[in-house]
This record gives C-alpha cells, structure tokens and sequence, in this order.
C-alpha cells in the first residue's frame, strides 16, 4: 500500500468522522434547546396556571413574591416581546431565558399577567409547589386533607403522599433538616427525581414527588443520532464504493475490449487511488500479452519462411538421389540432406528457446558462477570453431577479484556465445572480447573488426527474424533470433544488451550489462 493513498484514505476518514460528530453536534444543540424550552413551559404549566386561576396570588400566597419574584399586573408591566404577547394571547405559558435563570408568564382569569423567576427552575419550582401544597393543606382540617391532597396533586401535577414509614425516608439527615426546617428537597434513591419532604403544623410529614427533569439524552434524542450517523456513514459508504466501482468498470471495460482484440486497449487511472496498483498490473499484463501476441504472429510468419528453405533443399536431394547413378552423387547428396537436416535442428533448437524466453522465461536458478570462466570457455570454443578468426579475451586483475557474480551459468553462456559467434561470423578477421566487473555490475563486450551496424539499425537487430541483409544462407545470414535471445536472456538476469560502434576494430560493439549481485526481494 502507498503512502499516497493511505494518507487519501485517512484524510477521507478523518473527513467523515468530523462531518459526523459535527452533525451531531449541531442537531444535538439544536434540537435540545428547542426541547429545553418545551420542557420549562409545560414542567411550569400547571403551578402557572394554578396561579393564574387564583384571585390576587401576590397576596394568598404572600411568601412567594419574596422568594421567587412572584408578580402580577397589567402586560404593559413586562419587557415583551410581539411572539411572547402573541402566545399569551393563546393562553400558553411561556419561558424566558434571563441573566438568572427563567422567568415563567401566563396569562390570569382577570386579564392580567402572573410571572415567576426561578434561578434554579427544577428545585426551586419543587419548593413552590410543595409550599402551595403545604399552605392548603394546612388550612383545612385533618380530616379532609386527604382529598385535598388528591385534588392538589391533580392540579400542580406532581404526587402528594403521607409518610406512614419513617424507613421509607432516604437518610437520617433527611429527618433531622425536617425538624429544623419544616421542609427538605432531596432526590429519590436511583434516579434524578426530586422529592420535596413537608412538614405540617400538627407533625404529619408529607413528600411531594415531581415528575423526572429534563433529559438531553432522550431515548427519541439516541435515535435521531443514531439515524443521522447510520445515513452519513451509509451515504460516505455508497460514493467510496461508487468511486471504487467507477474504477472497476473502467478496468472490465479494457478486458472486454481486449478480449474482442483491441490489444492497444489501456486503463487510465489516477495515482494514489485504490484500483491504481490494479491497473498498473493490468496494463503490464496487456502490454505482456499484446507482445506475446505480436511475437506469436511474427514467429508463425517467419518459422514457415525459414522452414521453407532447408524443407525444398530436402526434398530437392531427395529427388537427385533417385535419378542419382554414381556413388559420388549420392553421398554428396546425403552430406547436403544431413546438412539440411542439421538446419532445421538448430532452427527449431532457436525457436524453441525463444519462445521460451518471450513466454515468461525459464525457471532460473541464480547461483554463484564465476563470468571470467564462462568467458573464456566461450572464446575457447569459438576460436576451435573459427580457427580463422583470431578471438582475443581481455580481463584485468580487478574484474578478476570480482568474478563471482549470481547468474543461471547456461544461460549467460549462450548470451555470450551468440554475441561472439555473430561477430565472428561478420568480422574480417579478429574478434575482442573484453570482460570487466566491480562490486556492482557485470560488463561484456563483444567487439569486430567487420563492417559494422549503422546508427539508425541498432535496434533492430535485437528484433526477431530480423537481420540486416537478405542473405538467407548458413555461413553469414543466420536465423535472425540469436540477439533477440540474448536481449530476453539479459533480462531476466535484470541488465540490459545494446549495441554501438568499435572504437579499436572499427566494426560493431555488442555489449551486456547486469548486476553482480541479485536484490533479496527479487524472484525469478
């Protein structure tokens, strides 16, 4: 994996994640506070309109002006605005956000407006309520306060329950603050639920239960973010895999084309995306399979040009033979046949070992050989074979300290060997090889002193089936494969096979260079 496309992917990631929490954010923000305001509108609804009902609240309940601003008065006496004149209008309560806490408004039976402030709106709304509960029940008599109770906890929405069992209390402390204070505001064991504890006049403890406070985390809350994450993620989803089928198709649109035989057809895909080392494998396989192709095409055209000669040349002693009277005649045409046959052994031998080498190449076994050898086992051999050439070898004393080098020793021998044998098939009379190697590579040259290759032929002769004349015959045109087989050999050993000019003989200069020593990674 590049760095390229992980750091793409990771931007992408980090992209997304950061869309979503701030998605979340926002809506969780939003909608809460909508949520938040609808909650102290109808958490306040039924104290609110309990006063609103009654006649001068600022005087029937005269300790509330004192301790939560309680007042009441024309609308002309509150800062208002249009929306909130408009909703009192309607009968609603409304709640206004101050510096201290909220103030909550209604409008009363006579006309007027009745505001409470609460700087803590969920207790001290608690206190409230449970002082208008304890004032009423506290004005009736014993007797009925039961059903009191019952009409008040209807009224003010809460629940008004005696205390029969001391136990059910949920610490000493609670019992304590009682007797000192006459009320005390805790929480219900396990939950955020606020329970007011009374205390009336003749020792009768009451507790007053208020409904549960504001939860930002509302179950229906969880499921809108969790509805929001699914559906960004999902859409963040669909274009990755739109992206990366977008790519894909492009690829399956190149092998329908090539299975139709557009072999020039190529994927063209961006770096650093998800299908670019697919498309860098796919293009090498097209472009390895379209040469494959064109070579097949070449060698079927060419094998059936080659074959023709020496096959006529057979069948034309064949026919000598059976008009052939004398011993003479006949063994000459025998020696002309089995040179014929000869042929075409070498022929098929060269045919065979490059479509080898074309075809993906030899299971090569790199071991460490020694090239000055090879060298000269090679010049060795070519000198007896053209005795009439002089094939000199040149190999100093430090490519000496470095002859061990990994290469397929059979191979490399035949690299050599057809280098050499072509420049003493066209040279006039001499022949130099010159061998040098250093710590990192490995280099040959052939070099003669016939007429050379000019410039603008120097790579096709690496070609196969070509050469540069026309001669078809054994002793100067050849097969046209040998430099193409050395040019694949040299490959797979990962170097490379050119060709140039002599500057000592003055004719061509084949040369081979590959490195001295294979990569650990490397598999071949």
């Amino acid at each position: 994996m590049s760095l390229k496309f992980f750091l793409t992917v990771y931007a992408r990631l980090a992209g997304v994640t950061a869309l979503v929490i701030l998605l979340c954010v926002l809506l969780f923000n939003g909608i809460n506070s909508v949520r938040h305001q609808f909650w102290h509108e109808r958490f306040a609804d039924p104290l609110m309109r309990w006063l609103a009902a009654t006649p001068a609240p600022t005087r029937q309940y005269h300790w509330m002006p004192s301790l939560f601003d309680l007042r009441s008065g024309p609308p002309e006496q509150f800062d208002l605005d249009k929306v909130a004149i408009e909703r009192l209008g309607y009968g609603q309560v409304v709640a206004q956000r101050t510096d201290v806490g909220f103030r909550y408004l209604v409008r009363s039976f006579e006309g007027g407006l009745v505001s409470l402030r609460l700087e803590q709106p969920y207790r001290e709304m608690a206190q409230a309520v449970a002082l208008v509960v304890r004032w009423h029940l506290e004005t009736v008599n014993p007797e009925q306060r039961a059903d009191v109770a019952v009409q008040l906890a209807e009224a003010l929405g809460v629940r008004v329950e005696p205390v029969q069992d001391l136990q059910a209390l949920p610490n000493q402390d609670v019992i304590e603050d009682i007797a000192n204070t006459g009320l005390v505001v805790f929480n219900e064991q396990g939950t955020r639920n606020t329970q007011v504890l009374l205390r009336l006049e003749e020792g009768d403890l009451v507790v007053v239960r208020m409904p549960s406070p504001f939860n930002p985390w509302a179950w229906p809350m969880i499921v809108l973010l969790g509805i929001v994450v699914g559906s960004v993620l999902a859409a963040a989803l669909f274009l990755a895999m739109r992206f990366v089928d977008g790519h894909l198709r492009k690829v399956e649109s190149v092998a329908v084309r090539i299975g139709r035989g557009e072999m020039g057809a190529r994927v063209e895909s961006e770096d650093g995306t998800l299908v670019s080392r697919l498309a860098c494998s796919f293009n090498s396989m097209a472009e390895h399979i379209q040469r494959l192709v064109q070579v097949q095409r070449e060698m079927i055209h060419a094998v059936s040009h080659e074959l023709r000669t020496p096959v006529a040349r057979i069948r034309f002693g064949v026919q000598m033979i059976e008009s052939g009277s004398s011993p003479e005649v006949l063994e000459k045409q025998l020696d002309g046949i089995d040179g014929d046959i000869q042929e075409l052994d070498e022929l098929i031998d060269e045919i065979l070992t490059y479509a080898r080498l074309e075809q993906g190449g030899p299971v090569f076994s790199l071991r460490e050989d020694s090239v000055t050898d090879l060298v000269r086992q090679v010049v060795s051999e070519q000198q007896m074979i053209r005795p009439e050439i002089r094939i000199e070898c040149r190999i100093d004393e430090e490519s000496e300290r470095w002859a061990l080098s990994d290469v397929e020793p059979r191979y490399i021998h035949r690299a050599i060997q057809n280098l050499v044998g072509n420049a003493g098939r066209y040279a006039a009379g001499r022949v130099l090889v010159n061998c040098h190697l250093d710590e990192d590579n490995c280099r040959v040259d052939v070099e003669d002193d016939g007429p050379g290759i000019p410039e603008q032929d120097w790579e096709k002769v690496f070609t196969a089936f070509a050469r540069l004349d026309d001669s078809r015959t054994r002793t100067s045109g050849g097969y046209g494969l040998g430099l193409s087989i050395v040019r694949r050999i040299l490959y797979w050993h990962g170097g490379q096979a050119f060709v140039g000019r002599s500057d000592d003989l003055g004719g061509a200069r084949f040369s081979l260079v590959w490195p001295r020593r294979k990569p650990d990674d490397a598999i071949l």
